[in-house]
C-alpha cells in the first residue's frame, strides 16, 4: 500500500487536527482504509492529502467553494432535523439505531417534524389495477394528491404536520396494495405474508431509512417546498430523485453484485471488479468511513445468508469497505423471501417521514431555494 499513509503523516501533511480528517474522508475529499495490520486504524491515500494540501495552499475562489459543496461538500442549509456526527446518525438529537430498537416508524416521523401530528386522512387510493407494482402505485398516489391538495405556503405547522402524517399513511397503503389499519410495518409485513420477526425486521429498517440528512431526494424536497408547493407535491419531487439508480435504486446495483458472486463465488466476483475498476455496490459510503451504522444496526438483526456473508468478507478483504445500508436492505429482502422492489418500497416508505419534516423546515423559513449556475459554456458575444 505504497500510496497509503498513517493519520499521524496525513494530518502533518495538511495541519489539521483528528476531527479535520476524519471531515475531509467523510466528505469524500480524502480516501481512507483499514490498515492492514490492525483493523482498528486506517491509512489515508497520500496523492488525496497531497492535492487537498496544494489546494489549501493556493486559496480557493468563493465559487469553486460552493461547487464543491454540492458534492458532499460544507453543509448549505441550516437544519434541526438530522445530522451525521462521530459516525454516527441522529435524528433531532437523538441516535437513530437506538430509536430503531424499539420505536415505529410513525413514532420517529412525529419526532422529526418536531412531535406533531396525528393522521388527517386525505383521498382514499385507488384500488390496485391488476399488474400494478408497489412503485407505479406509489408514484400514483402521490401524483394524484399533488393534482388537488393545496399549497402548503402560509398554512398553519399543526394542519401542514397533520397531512404530512396522511400522507405518510396513504404511501404505505399504496406500497401494500390495500388500506389497513395498524401500525405502518405489520401493514407491510401482511402484504408481503411475513411472521412477526419478519414484521420487526421491517420496523427497524423503515426507522433507520427515515432520514438521512440532505441526500439528493430531501434536496428536491426541500427545493420543491421552498416554492410553496403542496406537501404532496414536494415528496413527489422527492420520490422521482430516490427512483434514480444512484440513490434509491442503489438496491439493484448491489443486486447485480450479488447475482455475480453466485455465478462466479465471491471471492472471484470481488477480483474481477477490482481488476475493472469497478464499483462495490452495497459498500462503502462517504459520510461513514469506519462503517454505516444502520447497516450494522439491520444485519445485526438476522442471520445473513451465507453466501452474502462470503461476499462481505471478501469485500472488506480485498477493499477495506464495510457494508452500508443497501447491502443490509438486499440481504434482508433475501431472507426474507420479499418481493424484487421491497428494498426501494421500504426506502420510499421510510424516506417520506423525513422528506415531509424537512418539506415543513423549509417552509417555515419562508426562503426560496434558488442557487446560481457558474457559467462555462462559450463566451457571450456582446455589443460595444
Amino acid at each position: 500500500m505504497a500510496d497509503w499513509i498513517d493519520a499521524e503523516q496525513a494530518m502533518a501533511t495538511l495541519g489539521v487536527r483528528a476531527q479535520t480528517l476524519y471531515a475531509y474522508v467523510s466528505r469524500g475529499r480524502v480516501a481512507a482504509a483499514a490498515h492492514p495490520d490492525d483493523p482498528r486504524r486506517s491509512l489515508y491515500r497520500a496523492s488525496d492529502v497531497a492535492a487537498l494540501a496544494a489546494r489549501k495552499a493556493r486559496g480557493r475562489r468563493a465559487a469553486d467553494v460552493a461547487a464543491e459543496a454540492i458534492a458532499w461538500g460544507e453543509p448549505v442549509l441550516p437544519s434541526a432535523i438530522t445530522t451525521v456526527a462521530g459516525g454516527r446518525l441522529f435524528y433531532r438529537g437523538q441516535d437513530a439505531v437506538d430509536l430503531a430498537r424499539m420505536h415505529s416508524l410513525e413514532q420517529v416521523a412525529r419526532l422529526l417534524r418536531g412531535g406533531h401530528g396525528a393522521p388527517l386522512k386525505g383521498p382514499e387510493p385507488k384500488k390496485p389495477k391488476k399488474g400494478d407494482t408497489p412503485r407505479a402505485r406509489l408514484f400514483s398516489t402521490l401524483a394524484v394528491r399533488a393534482g388537488i391538495d393545496p399549497p402548503a405556503r402560509g398554512r398553519a405547522p399543526l394542519a401542514l404536520a397533520m397531512e404530512a402524517a396522511g400522507l405518510l399513511e396513504a404511501a404505505a397503503d399504496a406500497v401494500a396494495g390495500s388500506i389497513g389499519d395498524g401500525p405502518i410495518h405489520h401493514r407491510l409485513a401482511q402484504a408481503w405474508k411475513l411472521d412477526a420477526q419478519g414484521a420487526d425486521l421491517v420496523r427497524r429498517a423503515l426507522v433507520l431509512l427515515a432520514d438521512h440528512e440532505l441526500n439528493a431526494s430531501t434536496f428536491a424536497v426541500r427545493v420543491a417546498a421552498s416554492t410553496g408547493a403542496s406537501l404532496a407535491a414536494a415528496s413527489l419531487a422527492g420520490l422521482a430523485a430516490l427512483s434514480g439508480p444512484l440513490h434509491g435504486g442503489m438496491a439493484a446495483r448491489v443486486e447485480m453484485f450479488v447475482d455475480e458472486a453466485e455465478r462466479r463465488g465471491p471471492a472471484r466476483a470481488v477480483a474481477e471488479r477490482l481488476a475493472q475498476g469497478a464499483a462495490m455496490p452495497g459498500f462503502g459510503h462517504p459520510l461513514y468511513p469506519d462503517g454505516d451504522p444502520r447497516a450494522a444496526a439491520l444485519l445485526a438483526a438476522f442471520a445473513v445468508p451465507p453466501m452474502l456473508a462470503d461476499l462481505r468478507r471478501e469485500t472488506e478483504a480485498a477493499t477495506g469497505l464495510l457494508p452500508n445500508i443497501d447491502f443490509a436492505l438486499v440481504a434482508m429482502a433475501r431472507t426474507l423471501a420479499l418481493p424484487a422492489d421491497a428494498p426501494f418500497s421500504l426506502f420510499a416508505v421510510g424516506r417520506m417521514a423525513g422528506w415531509q419534516a424537512h418539506a415543513i423546515e423549509q417552509l417555515q423559513t419562508g426562503q426560496l431555494i434558488r442557487p446560481r449556475a457558474r457559467y462555462v459554456g462559450e463566451r457571450p458575444v456582446t455589443g460595444g
